[in-house]
């Protein structure tokens, strides 16, 4: 399958292209270089605007005194509620410290203590100091500096910015040797074109889009997943959509990208409250405030459905200094008429982080020779059904530089594209907000059978509404549409609750359903699901 767009109409080429400006392409293409690899870095609008910017969270990484990777691995597996891949997650915090040392040494500058050491905080569900900050709330902001600034001094990384990458191109033997890319730029590199490479990474990162309410930036469609699915390659995972439980109200009209309220902030010591000012989350979890994020925004959702409220409440009144230590929420929150100092903050569940993605093994390959995946558009496994707070800047960190190592040992040589007949397929941007209210009514927070059905029945009614007038607008409703039915399917089929997968018509965890649901479309456009024993040992978890 292919998005119905105009033929090629320029033509360039590198050793390997990397899509996506956030902390998972910067490191790969980095690291690329280091093998003296040409790289073209393409990116969907200017080349700070991916998600990486807006995390406002840490890297986890122990490097702390007392700290340990097997402490960060076990605190990951309990997150990951059963369905994290051992050896994935054992990569993660393994090579983690010495990737947040590379990052230092590439300019990231952390905070630091009194003692001029990087000072660690918690978040929620780790149990160690070891999150690493920078400018209080604004660390994602400083990783892309640090890594925009790397790419900025080395001429072998080609910047092709406000590029909308399309779909993979395949070679003779099946394997992706390059894409097709709409430009909106001047000169010869405008419109529809191919870049030609020996390997394709895609690190296009999140698609928190296909909801109404999102932390996500409004870049964040999940393109790169949609051209996996179009390639063969296989999704998984796609049910456990992370919802920050913690995001600034705006009222019942906000539509898109919603400021968050980082978990740090109940790091510090600010707790939530219902309608009747009850702290809600202590009879919940042990961990209170600061327990899983799903186990929070679940607890919200209850809090919000008993009692008919659009948002509960976040007191941060005694966190000293709150506009020092989070310059970035204050700001927000002043914005909205609210002074964190003496007012409480509204807050609700939204959209924040796809713990799957494309099915990728330890060196990132995708399940289609040629086309890596890196970042939040890959599944790594690590993150199993609920990434932990602050794992997902280091699984940028750590498999970025995995899949640079493998392209470089393994360079393929160069094959020309072939121009097969497939199926086009392009959906009317008109349905994008019926789409999104549908899945931000029935495959969110709270699922069941009953609502996900009536999603899928929506989303088929949608697909018929197509366009011949191929844009931006149509190819990512496009691109949103294919994401929401591999969530909705997943969902339904998924007939338990387990981690940020919810069913009210199924409140348990069955052992039944420990494995992972992979999600495919055949050569002519039909749905393939498959599924995936895991590999954890959940003994590590009661060491």
């Amino acid at each position: 399958m292919r998005l119905r767009a105009p033929l090629p109409g320029w033509s360039a080429s590198a050793d390997v292209v990397v899509i996506g400006s956030g902390v998972a392409g910067l490191t790969t293409a980095l690291q690329i270089r280091s093998h003296n690899l040409s790289v073209m870095l393409i990116t969907k609008a200017q080349v700070d605007e991916g998600s990486t910017k807006w995390a406002q969270g840490g890297i986890a990484a122990a490097l702390g005194p007392g700290d340990s990777p097997e402490d960060h691995e076990r605190d990951t597996l309990v997150a990951g509620a059963g369905l994290c891949d051992l050896p994935a997650v054992k990569v993660l915090v393994t090579e983690g410290p010495e990737a947040v040392r590379r990052l230092i040494a590439r300019g990231a500058v952390f905070d630091k203590s009194e003692t001029g050491e990087i000072a660690l905080t918690r978040e929620g569900g780790h149990l160690r100091n070891r999150i690493l900050h920078a400018g209080g709330d604004a660390t994602g902001a400083e990783v892309s500096r640090a890594l925009l600034a790397a790419v900025s001094k080395d001429p072998g990384i080609e910047v092709i910015e406000h590029a909308l990458v399309l779909d993979a191109l395949k070679g003779p033997s099946g394997r992706v040797c390059g894409v097709t890319l709409h430009v909106i730029g001047e000169g010869s590199r405008d419109g529809v074109g191919q870049i030609l490479a020996r390997a394709v990474v895609l690190a296009t990162g999140g698609l928190g889009q296909v909801y109404s309410q999102t932390t996500n930036p409004a870049v964040s469609t999940g393109d790169g997943v949609a051209l996996a699915l179009r390639a063969g390659a296989d999704v998984a995972d796609v049910e456990f959509i992370q919802f920050h439980p913690t995001v600034l109200y705006m009222g019942e009209n906000s539509r898109g990208q919603q400021p968050l309220i980082s978990e740090a902030v109940r790091g510090e010591g600010a707790f939530l409250v219902n309608d009747r000012g009850e702290r809600f989350m202590k009879d919940v979890h042990p961990l209170a405030d600061l327990a899983p994020r799903d186990v929070v925004a679940k607890e919200i959702s209850r809090q919000m459905s008993k009692s008919g409220a659009k948002h509960v409440w976040l007191d941060a009144r005694e966190i000293k200094d709150f506009a020092d230590r989070f310059p970035t929420i204050h700001a927000s929150c002043k914005e909205q008429g609210i002074n964190p100092a003496t007012d409480l903050i509204p807050v609700a569940p939204a959209s924040h982080y796809a713990s799957g993605g494309i099915r990728t093994d330890l060196n990132g390959h995708s399940s289609v020779p040629g086309l890596y995946a890196v970042g939040e558009t890959a599944c790594t496994g690590a993150h199993g059904a609920n990434r932990l707070a602050s794992n997902s800047l280091l699984e940028g960190l750590v498999f970025g530089a995995r899949i640079a190592e493998d392209i470089a040992k393994n360079l393929q040589t160069w094959e020309d594209p072939i121009t097969p007949d497939p199926i086009e397929i392009l959906i009317s941007p008109s349905v994008r907000g019926k789409l999104q209210r549908a899945m931000s009514r029935g495959a969110a927070v709270v699922r069941s059978e009953k609502s996900l059905k009536e999603t899928l029945v929506t989303l088929e009614r949608l697909k018929d509404a197509t366009t011949i007038y191929a844009n931006v607008d149509a190819w990512e409703t496009t691109n949103l549409y294919l994401l929401a039915t591999a969530i909705a399917r997943s969902a339904l089929d998924r007939t338990e609750s387990r981690g940020s997968h919810w069913r009210e018509d199924f409140a348990d965890t069955s052992n039944s359903w420990k494995k992972r649901i992979h999600q495919g479309l055949d050569e002519i456009g039909n749905w393939r699901t498959s599924y995936e024993e895991v590999f954890d040992d959940l003994s590590i978890m009661h060491k």
